[in-house]
């Protein structure tokens, strides 16, 4: 049966649906050969809008039989693996209503060997897959065969690969696929970007449209109010006061997922759900990313059938996974973006003319405050938007060596390919033959090692793999994802071979001994051993254990939510206590005042105060965490040059604590301690820059392909990997200083881990604030935060609360004597 004349309109009718305006203007802008990127509301029919308008233009045209499907025509990137089948059950749903003799194909880590060799014979009419396994299959040495018949690419979730490696990846993977066909039609979807023109640019450096899919998404954002309110709150909090309240609205909803920021956050939740209800066994459940796959599919395809009561996440479930039974979304914790906020929000009523609901659940009472400030940020549309980064060095020598596979590469070629993409389009002839150079023979410092000489120049002109081996272990190695080492988790049994569990990082595990017991998956487990990069385990009875962490814990606050936030100490300031929280968090707001100040959009806040500890100074930017470290680092330098002496640290996403021996003239520092100029250099010689650079370089080598990481059954430990990279930066420290790896290592460290751009935006907008200098009698409630933050690294968590429960008794004591 021949396809419809309007596919696209033919099928929604079937299903009682009537497009929207955005998703014919896509429709249109398909079949017109045109690029683009769709912006619109999680649940609004992002999907759809490019799916059925590839549908539209190639059905007719690409039509395939009962016996040999169609040949690709759609390659679909997702940047999670756990998005590829649902996404693949939504694409399929139109080629079996409309018969359409369309396959649907998955590619990942995830696919089967069988799958794998079927796809080798054939690709499958639109295969999903993610940015590693598209860059492993260009490959190939018949990969511009496989990829003849393609027409259009989709991007999916463009905004989580916008910034980061990942997306300068598939930057360059597109560019190949451009090279072979100029009028391949790119489309990405998006929900969450402040940026948009930039992110446009960067998907389509030569220009598409911007189609937003504005519609009456209605998005619901309340606050959990705790009974009682803390004058004196510390950060550190998993929010567990809140359990009964939070179990009570887990009740009243049909189906709703519980948001956490941590993985270990995620456990100690579930496991102090199922404490307090254990009537709902079987209808919670916990997903985070360490988790066995089987494990999270079961959660994944229980939320879908509506089957589970709760489920308490992390990012894991962020993404576009399609939940229709889920009612609701709880946040524990500040969401320290406005865009998180949206997207994590958009889990629950994902379906057009729904409204989605989320509940803020506060951790610690200033908590209350920020959850006023992203509602009205929310409001606003002030949404965060992300940066890609340019010349990455160890990226584009990965794709160097990638391209060198199979049938290999020209350089005249390549250089052009790479510079049409935004990451490298000023790409500078001597940092191209830099890359030619070291993946040819290793630069000047590495040309004796036979490994490093991984592509060689052949007679015809063709740059080429040197080896199979090198081949094999390059694409062992593809991808820019780098995290610490895991180790497999599994049951233990006596003829090995028990339950895989998930995976933990080899930081964690390298602190517990045999007998020591965690918590993983809601289970509390006893270790028995650790071999072969696997941790045997049991079940356990015990009451205490440790939580299971992972690196990558703390996320920043963004500029947009900090902004917002001191918008509301500012109507505090002035009397306006308009909103629920506000209201409730009074009381701290009012201390604040009578015993010092608080912040406002004029002023930039400083108090002083005078302990047995020491002279504090509290400085206020709220700039976010990494941005205050290095304010306080900078501060802290610049007085000590003029006033010998040693000063300690603390940080908060709101300010930091700077802690001298001897007093200090803050108020004649601070205007000059608080410039732009010199910044780079002085923030350079505050920190150990050397030994962070050492830390990014780490990651940087891996990447490039340096430093190999094992095969599957001997991979390597974290402290081999460290103890290899650190060589390598030696190596080229003392004998190839001009090594771009080293270069791209502290500016990734100053861009990222220092935020230098953020810094100067801070530095400049604190410069047209007034300094409000406080001297304190007591440390009022900011001040009393980051007195916490000083006291974590002097005393044992033991100590510290019975610590902090005295200081705030006193506190209280002195806070009723008005």
């Amino acid at each position: 049966m021949p396809p419809p004349a309007d596919l696209a309109s033919s099928w929604f009718a079937t299903r009682g649906w009537k497009p929207f305006a955005f998703q014919r203007s896509v429709w249109a802008a398909v079949g017109r050969g045109e690029s683009g990127l769709l912006h619109a509301s999680t649940g609004a029919g992002k999907t759809y809008a490019v799916w059925l308008g590839a549908l539209r233009a190639f059905a007719s045209s690409a039509i395939g039989t009962p016996r040999q499907a169609a040949p690709l025509q759609v390659l679909w990137i997702t940047p999670m693996r756990a998005l590829a089948a649902d996404t693949a059950r939504a694409l399929q749903a139109p080629l079996d209503d409309l018969q359409l003799h369309w396959s649907v194909g998955v590619r990942s880590g995830d696919t089967r060997s069988a799958e794998r060799a079927r796809q080798a014979r054939r690709l499958p009419s639109v295969l999903i897959t993610t940015p590693e396994s598209l860059t492993l299959l260009l490959t190939r040495a018949q990969a511009e065969t496989d990829f003849a018949s393609l027409r259009m690419v989709v991007v999916d979730e463009w905004h989580e690969l916008l910034g980061n490696k990942r997306g300068v990846q598939l930057q360059l993977a597109l560019a190949r696929l451009r090279r072979w066909h100029p009028d391949l039609r790119v489309w990405g979807l998006s929900a969450t970007l402040g940026n948009l023109d930039h992110a446009l640019q960067v998907l389509l450096p030569k220009g598409g449209q911007l189609v937003q899919g504005k519609q009456d998404k209605r998005l619901d954002v309340d606050t959990l109010l705790p009974p009682d309110i803390e004058r004196f709150p510390w950060a550190g909090h998993m929010g567990l006061k809140l359990l009964k309240p939070v179990s009570e609205q887990i009740d009243a909803s049909s189906s709703c997922l519980v948001f956490t920021n941590t993985r270990a956050q995620a456990e100690l939740w579930y496991q102090a759900l199922l404490d307090a209800r254990p009537d709902w066994a079987g209808l919670i459940a916990l997903h985070h990313a360490s988790l066995a796959r089987d494990t999270r599919d079961w959660v994944e395809r229980s939320l879908k059938e509506g089957t589970l009561k709760a489920v308490v996440c992390t990012s894991s479930l962020d993404l576009g996974v399609d939940f229709l039974p889920v009612e609701r979304v709880l946040q524990i914790g500040s969401s320290k973006g406005i865009a998180r906020l949206v997207q994590r929000a958009g889990r629950s009523g994902h379906a057009p003319g729904r409204p989605s609901r989320i509940t803020l659940v506060p951790t610690h009472s200033l908590e209350l405050v920020e959850a006023a400030a992203a509602r009205e940020a929310l409001a606003a549309g002030h949404l965060e938007g992300r940066q890609s980064p340019r010349l990455c060095m160890d990226v584009l020598v990965q794709h160097v060596v990638s391209m060198a596979l199979g049938s290999g590469f020209r350089a005249d070629e390549l250089l052009a390919e790479v510079r049409s993409t935004w990451a490298f389009h000023d790409l500078r002839d001597s940092q191209w033959q830099w890359a030619l150079d070291f993946v040819s023979h290793g630069g000047d410092s590495l040309s004796a090692y036979p490994d490093y000489q991984r592509v060689e120049r052949h007679a015809d002109g063709i740059w080429r793999v040197a080896s199979e081996r090198l081949a094999r272990r390059h694409r062992m190695g593809i991808g820019t994802i780098v995290s610490d080492a895991s180790l497999q988790l599994k049951y233990w049994s006596k003829g090995g071979g028990g339950k895989h569990l998930g995976s933990v990082e080899e930081s964690f595990i390298s602190r517990l001994r045999p007998g020591d017991t965690l918590v993983f998956g809601g289970r509390v487990l006893e270790l028995v051993r650790v071999e072969n990069m696997t941790a045997y385990v049991r079940r356990s009875t015990a009451r205490k254990a440790a939580v299971a962490r992972w690196s990558g814990g703390r996320m920043p606050l963004s500029s947009e939510l900090a902004q917002a936030l001191v918008a509301q100490l500012d109507g505090a300031a002035h009397g306006r206590f308009a909103s629920p929280e506000l209201r409730a968090v009074r009381p701290l707001l009012e201390v604040q005042a009578r015993w010092s100040a608080l912040p406002t959009l004029g002023t930039l806040l400083a108090e002083t105060l005078h302990t047995r500890q020491g002279w504090h100074l509290f400085l206020y930017p709220f700039a976010g965490r990494m941005a205050n470290l290095g304010l306080a680092n900078l501060i802290a330098w610049r007085v000590s040059r003029a006033q010998p002496l040693s000063i300690s640290i603390a940080v908060s996403d709101y300010g930091f604590e700077l802690l001298s021996p001897s007093p200090v003239d803050w108020a004649a520092y601070l205007p000059g301690a608080l410039s732009t100029e010199h910044l780079l250099e002085d923030v350079t010689a505050s920190l150990n820059a050397g030994e962070m650079a050492l830390r990014r370089f780490r990651e940087i080598a891996q990447i490039a392909g340096l430093v190999f990481g094992g095969y599957p059954a001997a991979q390597k430990s974290t402290r081999q990997i460290q103890a290899s990279s650190g060589l390598f930066y030696e190596v080229f420290r003392k004998h190839d200083a001009d090594n771009l790896l080293l270069g791209q290592a502290r500016d990734e460290v100053l861009r990222e881990e220092l935020e230098i751009e953020r810094l100067h935006a801070q530095l400049q907008r604190i410069g047209n604030l007034t300094l409000d200098l406080r001297e304190l009698p007591r440390p009022g409630p900011l001040a009393f935060a980051l007195l916490v933050e000083g006291l974590r690294d002097t005393l044992s968590t033991e100590k510290l609360a019975d610590r902090i429960a005295r200081m705030v008794a006193d506190l209280e004591k002195a806070a009723e004597r008005r």
